[in-house]
């Protein structure tokens, strides 16, 4: 038992610096975003006193400066609610894609599977904003997919994709797809493929073969490449901003929208906490979910 302690308290003691490390550089900015939202907006920017959770009231609702009646927040649901539905879309795009790619990598030799994992980790190697004005480039109104349509007479005039939310969905469908292909190919990478054949011996059709046997054994890498894509994709910043053109703003916009021009810091700190709620409640899905695939195997 003494024996147990001191490996116990040599244990804490070599990881104090990564817990010191970690509570100055995650949890104290954190703590200072959520003090930030219960106090009052300066006159020029910043905060002030007196302590108030008039800032979270805000997220959803307003006054009216005349005579204060209270109503929805209009445009701050629009946002919220663009922001929830292009993450969803974008994840749910990257996994039509990614699991016939994941599949296809996994099924491939074992000498060329590399090579072809290669390829889907070169986008990572370039900057953010470099991907996204590639794809400005190539859905503009002169780009080259309005130039291949126009070339082919499939359409008259240049269509209008560019500063679109349809846009910004290709954007992050493009930038986040190898975040789903990763997960969903280590999954599939252990799938026993004799399952397959005992299925079709009991003559299932491929899409019944798809739906019990594939999906449930893959399920842990499904939902983690879905946390993957959701996650970042609902706190995307440079794909709205450059090809939504600022007109169609996410959550990560109007936050920085509301700690610059609007010099509202307040409702800025309280529009991060409430992003990081849904972050958390995502990440707990995600934990529930793993643990009731370890209770069922």
């Amino acid at each position: 038992m003494t024996a147990r302690r001191r490996r116990a308290r040599a244990g804490w003691l070599l990881s104090t610096p990564a817990l010191v490390l970690l509570l100055c550089g995650a949890a104290g900015p954190l703590l200072v975003v959520l003090v930030f939202s219960f106090l009052t907006k300066g006159g020029y920017g910043g905060v002030e006193l007196p302590f108030t959770a008039e800032a979270w009231f805000r997220i959803f609702f307003q006054r009216d400066i005349f005579d204060g009646t209270v109503s929805a927040a209009d445009a701050h649901i629009q946002i919220f609610w663009r922001s929830v539905w292009l993450s969803l879309a974008t994840t749910l795009i990257t996994f039509v894609l990614g699991l016939p790619t994941a599949w296809f990598i996994a099924t491939r030799p074992a000498r060329t599977r590399t090579l072809w994992l290669f390829l889907i980790t070169i986008p990572f190697w370039t900057n953010l904003l470099i991907r996204t004005f590639a794809i400005m480039e190539v859905i503009r109104n002169e780009g080259l997919l309005n130039s291949a349509l126009l070339g082919l007479g499939l359409i008259d005039q240049p269509l209008q994709i560019l500063f679109t939310d349809t846009a910004t969905l290709i954007g992050m469908a493009y930038v986040y797809l190898p975040l789903m292909v990763l997960p969903l190919y280590a999954a599939i990478d252990r799938f026993d493929m004799r399952l397959l054949e005992a299925g079709h011996d009991l003559y299932a059709s491929r899409w019944a073969l798809l739906r019990r046997v594939i999906l449930p054994i893959i399920r842990p890498g499904l939902v983690a490449g879905c946390i993957l894509v959701f996650i970042p994709a609902l706190g995307a910043y440079v794909v709205p901003r450059v090809l939504g053109g600022g007109k169609n703003m996410m959550v990560g916009n109007f936050i920085e929208l509301q700690f610059g021009q609007a010099r509202n810091w307040p409702l800025g700190a309280a529009l991060s906490m409430m992003l990081l709620l849904v972050v958390m409640a995502a990440l707990l899905v995600y934990v529930r979910a793993m643990a009731q695939e370890g209770r069922d195997d």
